[in-house]
């Protein structure tokens, strides 16, 4: 591929070095000011590229080194979002055991607005510092809806529903036209709530909020699209569907029949990171969908388990994938990050590089070197 996404990519996130958690720590209790938090991330994040690039990757992120959870540190930047309490959630691991977490809400009590750049001094160190492709990840519009609901959405500002999704596509088109101007051509979207509406209870749980699983996902697609709105022609969009992770732990499951055909379809986005490490993701039938122009991105090689992979099976499985979509519209990365939150997943530093190295080295074996 010329372009991203690489036949070997990756979702974005790694595992935090424990100088950068202490860093974080000590900023917590007042005990260095911001500067030396930044500085401490800056190292940390000259190291992950180093060991990315080391690698042979050609997309490079900054492992999302200055975030304590994927969603919550961009959201809460901009204007009207406060951060009330949390929404608990049962996740669940390949152990069977149950990991009780209540993920941060996002609750709208202002008018939302983009007062600043969020990303764009993130984005031009890193930038700086990589010999490839650096690639933003953000969350997705949806995160600011699917979670609450309307009982999330103050009424009092927001009487009417088509005006709150008219002001966060203007501040995501703002956000995404400033990181087009620092030079930024990938840029993907952290999506759970599309994967979670393939999930039967996380549908019941909607329902209960007022919210219709059918419609959302085109009502969804549409929110998206109107987010990335103000990209150039030539920047890369993807879109990262999870199904929660945290400390190697899931909150949803069910494959992506529910919502493939719209997604695929109606969505203008460039490439689909897909979870498919295990069958709670379901089977490849819906790459049936996938129309000429996009690329799945197989998420094939689990963040959540230490153990590897080999080279057969995850062969073996982009074979099945090939039945219902063109090889060359498919591609292999990990199935998520490796640290979605600053806790990180329960894999060690060298577990981690050796899931990235069998990537690359399949995908190699598959399509040749990017």
């Amino acid at each position: 591929m010329a372009k991203p996404p690489f036949h070997a990519d990756h979702v974005g996130s790694f595992l935090r070095p424990k100088a950068l958690i202490d860093a974080r720590d000590a900023f917590a209790r007042d005990e260095i000011d911001r500067a030396a938090l930044r500085a401490a991330e800056d190292k940390a994040i000259r190291d992950v590229v180093a060991f990315q690039e080391g690698l042979g990757l050609k997309a490079i992120t900054d492992g999302e080194y200055r975030r304590k959870f994927f969603h919550t540190d961009f959201l809460l930047q901009l204007d009207g979002i406060e951060e009330q309490g949390g929404m608990e959630v049962q996740f669940q691991n390949a152990i069977g055991k149950d990991v009780h977490f209540a993920p941060p809400k996002m609750v709208v009590t202002g008018k939302i607005g983009h007062a600043h750049p969020i990303q764009r001094a993130d984005y031009e160190f890193l930038a700086s510092v990589v010999c490839e492709t650096p690639k933003v990840t953000i969350p997705s519009p949806t995160m600011l809806h699917f979670r609450a609901g309307r009982e999330g959405i103050s009424e009092a500002v927001y009487p009417d529903m088509t005006e709150f999704f008219a002001d966060v596509a203007a501040a995501y088109q703002e956000e995404v036209a400033d990181l087009a101007a620092a030079g930024c051509r990938y840029l993907q979207l952290d999506d759970t709530n599309l994967a979670y509406l393939c999930d039967d209870k996380q549908r019941e749980n909607a329902r209960k909020r007022g919210l219709d699983p059918d419609d959302l996902p085109r009502h969804y697609a549409k929110m998206i699209n109107d987010a990335i709105a103000a990209g150039p022609a030539d920047m890369v969009t993807a879109v990262h569907l999870c199904r929660g992770n945290f400390r190697s732990s899931w909150a949803a499951e069910g494959g992506y029949e529910p919502v493939a055909e719209i997604m695929f379809n109606e969505l203008a986005i460039d490439a689909f990171f897909l979870e498919y490490d295990d069958a709670r993701s379901g089977d490849f039938a819906p790459l049936r969908f996938l129309p000429k122009g996009k690329t799945v991105v197989l998420g094939l090689v689990t963040t959540k388990l230490g153990d590897l992979e080999t080279k057969d099976e995850i062969r073996r499985r982009i074979d099945e994938a090939a039945k219902f979509a063109p090889l060359d519209q498919l591609a292999l990365s990990p199935q998520c990050g490796f640290a979605s939150t600053v806790h990180g997943n329960d894999i060690a530093v060298e577990q981690q590089a050796a899931k990235m190295r069998l990537v690359l080295e399949v995908a190699e074996e598959v399509w040749g070197r990017d």
